[in-house]
């Protein structure tokens, strides 16, 4: 199978978004959302860090990180490197016993093969790769649909357990509570096939809606 190409015609994309009225009438308030899925990227590596990431704040999480490339004296999160040191020097980094097992998991199943390479998940379908890498302790469907759509700008792919996500088409579709993720996935049949721009406009419709509600209020001094 021949690679998949990375990201999609974000024009063609915004144009079939915008039939829909409620979201596309955000879409134009947002602005436009381009993203750069050229970059290189280690599944391996990524995954770690999604693991090292999971249930903490953005800076405790990116310390602990910081400490660990320093004990296993890498930049790159890899199998090899997490096998130099003991559970012991992890700890001592603030890495959970929980991760810590999640992380020997993931070295031992990349070290088998079952982690694919970034050029074999290049030619895998979502569905594949989702089987695939949820064999890994510590990694669920949600961690995999972010890779998905950040790292391998598949084109499809609407997270519809992501709170973020269901908050944006409560928002969008004026409900009195979110969907549920079931009915968050019947309606987002019509934004395929570009549900990843969907999700991406979603979350910030959550936080444009957020930024709307705690603007401050000009009183008038007259």
């Amino acid at each position: 199978m021949p690679p998949i190409p990375r990201g999609y015609d974000v024009a063609a994309a915004t144009a079939h978004l915008q039939r829909d009225r409620a979201l596309g009438a955000w879409m134009r308030r947002i602005g436009a959302l381009e993203r750069d899925f050229s970059q290189a990227f280690d599944p391996m590596d990524a995954l770690a860090r999604a693991i090292l990431y999971q249930q903490l704040s953005g800076k405790a999480a990116s310390t602990i990180v910081g400490r660990v490339e320093v004990a296993i004296a890498s930049r790159r999160i890899n199998a090899k490197a997490l096998l130099r040191v003991d559970d012991t020097t992890l700890r001592g980094c603030g890495v959970s016993f929980n991760k810590i097992a999640a992380l020997r998991d993931l070295a031992a199943k990349s070290q088998a093969g079952i982690v694919p390479t970034a050029a074999k998940l290049s030619r895998m379908p979502d569905a594949d790769i989702v089987d695939h890498l949820t064999q890994v302790r510590g990694i669920g469907r949600w961690t995999v649909e972010m890779m998905l759509m950040a790292r391998l700008g598949r084109p499809d792919v609407l997270p519809i357990h992501d709170l973020g996500i269901r908050k944006g088409a409560q928002i969008v579709r004026k409900l009195e509570e979110m969907p549920a993720p079931l009915a968050l996935e019947e309606l987002g049949e019509r934004w395929r096939p570009f549900r990843t721009l969907a999700s991406f406009y979603l979350w910030q419709i959550v936080e444009a809606d957020a930024a709307k509600k705690t603007k401050p209020v000009r009183r008038s001094t007259d």
